[in-house]
């Protein structure tokens, strides 16, 4: 191997040793950490921070990466040789636009506020967050001018999590997606008492909730011999490598579907950075490779296998063993129509996967609204009432309810809401490809069975990582670009023989 390009990976493994490393500190903030080891660990946090900054984007980096770049030049597009330089080379550019002062200013904002976030929803008092989302909507615009934009300040914070996708690009895709999920919302609400969900708001006794989610994430493929689960405010997932991935959910006593959903949501995640290969380890490459390809992973193992009632024939049986009480009596079909019933609801992730999408275009609304200084951080609670009220024909009780319950605000991380919608439609594009490449993935899925769908991915998707562009990635998979046609096909076959449509 070239000597220049071994030495640029050594400098990638030492910075991405650094960035894992945040990540141990911040999984330990969000789950175990007591309550005054705050400001120690916004201390860590902001060190470690500075110092990849530091060490990426120093001169010797830069001096490196070009000649590592001259080095492997002539080696194939798909090498993991020409992938990583492609990757470290856009990187690069973006991170040396960051001045040392914003770096620090955005671990301690971001740090500040989750903490003001925690307080101001236990609390439902948003005067606790007010503030500190003016810090991290000042911290967007100034991100937005660091990067640069030729038509929307959105379109740098957006190419972040979703490379290559412009904010006309998915406003033109949810105004599409809009106009096709508005006459299926009414249809079904002419037909709402027709699927009845009251089997999933009885007594489910948490501790049995955990038992039963690390068997039914076992059992699509979540290894925990790489993984654990545990608990926390918002669920999310993390890993330290594809050797060690952490997911997390949360548990109501009184409502099965959060936690259930929720860990098989995030052990979707998890399979796909367990299933990145071997070969990508100790580098950038070893992660999904946007956010929206992501969120297809755990929107389609949460929704299209996790809610799909050959799955539930198969491990309904164990779910009645695990709650008697409450389901003894109860018939798969039954079961099946409760997890899928239809109803605007305030909770993003507990919506159901046709008007969630609602949600998130009402967020990537007041992303840009907010960032353009149209709407002014106090004002928030209300403009999301109003939004709610439009697009789902509720109003949230309360701002806890409301424009409180996400975490992602207490960062400078406009532009990552719209990937939850965009990976609905990567998940059906990539499932409707998977099924035309091998039928006997639909076979397998009506008896339970998820061994090969999950295959698929991992040699589509998974074990690539970062190596392609999204873009690529559709293309390679499914031989065409993101499209909402997959979804709204599979959506209409599966609610209309649910709400008779």
């Amino acid at each position: 191997m070239e000597k220049n390009y071994l030495g640029l990976l050594e400098k990638v493994n030492r910075i991405h040793d650094l960035e894992k490393t945040a990540a141990v500190l911040m999984w330990d903030k969000e789950t175990y950490m007591p309550e005054k080891g705050l400001q120690t660990r916004i201390d860590q946090l902001t060190t470690l921070d500075q110092l990849r900054h530091e060490l990426y984007t120093s001169d010797e980096f830069g001096e490196y990466l070009e000649k590592a770049a001259a080095e492997v030049k002539d080696f194939p597009y798909n090498s993991n040789e020409a992938s990583l330089i492609r990757f470290i080379r856009r990187d690069y550019a973006d991170e040396k636009k960051l001045t040392a002062d914003f770096v620090k200013r955005r671990s301690e904002v971001s740090s500040n506020a989750r903490q003001a976030w925690v307080k101001a929803r236990e609390e439902n008092d948003f005067s606790h967050f007010q503030p500190w989302l003016e810090k991290v909507v000042e911290l967007c615009q100034e991100l937005a001018e660091l990067y640069g934009y030729k038509d929307n300040p959105y379109d740098p914070l957006l190419g972040k999590f979703e490379f290559s996708m412009t904010t006309a690009d998915v406003k033109d895709i949810f105004d599409n997606l809009k106009a096709e999920l508005v006459p299926i919302r009414e249809a079904i609400e002419k037909n709402k008492d027709k699927v009845d969900d009251s089997l999933v708001h009885q007594n489910f006794p948490i501790e049995k909730q955990k038992e039963f989610a690390r068997y039914i994430t076992s059992s699509i493929g979540y290894d925990y011999t790489k993984g654990r689960l545990d608990t926390v405010v918002h669920p999310f997932c993390t890993n330290f490598s594809q050797y060690d991935v952490r997911i997390t959910t949360r548990w109501y006593a009184d409502f099965l579907n959060p936690a259930l959903f929720g860990a098989l949501h995030e052990s979707g995640h998890g399979l796909y950075e367990q299933g990145t290969h071997p070969d990508l380890y100790r580098t950038p490459l070893a992660r999904g490779t946007s956010l929206g390809v992501h969120e297809s992973q755990s929107r389609m193992i949460e929704n299209i296998v996790g809610r799909s009632l050959g799955f539930w024939k198969k491990h309904f049986p164990k779910l009645q063993t695990q709650f008697p009480q409450a389901l003894e009596k109860a018939t798969v079909e039954e079961f099946y129509q409760g997890i899928n019933k239809v109803q605007p609801s305030f909770i993003r992730v507990e919506a159901d996967e046709l008007t969630y999408n609602f949600h998130i275009i009402l967020r990537f609304e007041l992303e840009q609204e907010m960032l353009s200084g149209k709407l002014a951080a106090r004002d928030l609670p209300a403009a999301w009432n109003e939004k709610m009220q439009n697009l789902l024909g509720i109003t949230p009780p309360t701002d806890t309810e409301g424009c409180l319950q996400d975490v992602h605000w207490t960062r400078p991380g406009f532009g990552y809401f719209p990937t939850y919608a965009l990976g609905n439609l990567y998940a059906a594009q990539f499932y409707e490809a998977a099924i035309s490449q091998h039928p006997n993935i639909t076979t397998d899925l009506e008896s339970g069975n998820t061994t090969s769908l999950v295959a698929w991915l991992k040699e589509n998707i998974h074990q690539h990582g970062r190596k392609f562009t999204p873009v690529e990635i559709a293309e390679k998979a499914t031989g065409q670009k993101l499209s909402h046609e997959a979804f709204i096909k599979y959506i209409k076959t599966k609610y209309g023989k649910l709400y008779n449509f």
